[in-house]
């Protein structure tokens, strides 16, 4: 594959921002978004929104951040360290959701604007806890998902979000054209878990073109933090230039490599494994 071009030694890197929950556990949230973002070569910035106290075993408790208080830390990072694009996570409530579209208007950030934003609408762990009050969703649906570059999410949360259960092609095409006719510039609909495919089928929809990506599926119960992993992958593609197209190729070779190095953790899922980036280079 193909990788970010690095900034010269003593030079300023190329600028990112995760804005999402915390994992104590490590193994998704912030702490897989600044793996990636540092593997890839970006300087990740952080705007937390939720203190999650997980491992991986589940999650067992959730404290959420002020919504001033997360608007704040992206305001004070843009307004002065500067981002070539943002993505979000776990954001937990409405009013977080309400606070990070305000500023997003008032400091560039999201679709037809200077800074790209992804957003990965992270619904509820791969253990089922929920993640995003049931209130949130409306703002979900009216305010974030509008102001996307691009709207990532895997079959579970497109099935909260638009009510189509993919199951196919077909349905899978419906659910994209159903997420871009809320407002996302582009709509990604991760097919890791349609089983009834051989590969993992991702489909990615503009309003007038689909792009179907197949990428082999690796057989591992190790595969937390994947979609943190892509979604950041994306950003930091994203804040190097690319195209939403280009970006997403990157990030879906990006994620592979990093669920065939998985490693087992705990008593429970491990995580992905950027860390192939370091211990396992891939010729370009």
């Amino acid at each position: 594959m193909k990788l970010l071009p690095p900034a010269p030694l003593g030079q300023t890197p190329v600028r990112a921002m995760t804005i999402a929950g915390t994992d104590s556990g490590g193994g998704a949230g912030v702490a897989a978004d600044l793996r990636t973002m540092a593997l890839a070569g970006v300087h990740g910035c952080v705007a937390v929104t939720a203190v999650t106290v997980q491992n991986t075993l589940g999650v067992s408790g959730v404290h959420t951040i002020p919504p001033e208080t997360v608007a704040g830390q992206i305001r004070t990072v843009v307004t002065d360290i500067g981002i070539g694009a943002a993505k979000t996570g776990m954001l937990a409530t409405g009013a977080i959701i309400d606070a990070i579209v305000d500023v997003a208007a008032e400091v560039g950030i999201g679709r037809d604007r200077p800074i790209p934003l992804v957003v990965d609408p992270v619904c509820a762990s791969m253990h089922g806890h929920q993640l995003l009050a049931t209130e949130a969703m409306d703002s979900l649906r009216e305010r974030l998902i509008p102001i996307a570059t691009v709207v990532t999410p895997n079959l579970d949360e497109v099935a909260l979000i638009t009510g189509i259960t993919v199951v196919d092609q077909d349905s899978q095409r419906a659910a994209a054209i159903e997420l871009h006719s809320m407002g996302a510039q582009w709509a990604l609909v991760k097919g890791g878990h349609l089983r009834s495919s051989p590969f993992s089928p991702d489909l990615l929809y503009d309003g007038e073109t689909f792009l179907e990506l197949d990428h082999e599926r690796i057989d591992t119960p190790h595969d937390h933090g994947a979609g943190d992993t892509l979604a950041s992958a994306m950003c930091c593609a994203l804040a190097h230039g690319l195209s939403v197209p280009d970006a997403l190729r990157f990030a879906k070779d990006w994620v592979t490599e990093s669920i065939r190095w998985s490693y087992p953790l705990g008593a429970g899922h491990g995580p992905v494994n950027p860390l192939w980036r370091v211990s396992e280079p891939l010729p370009d």
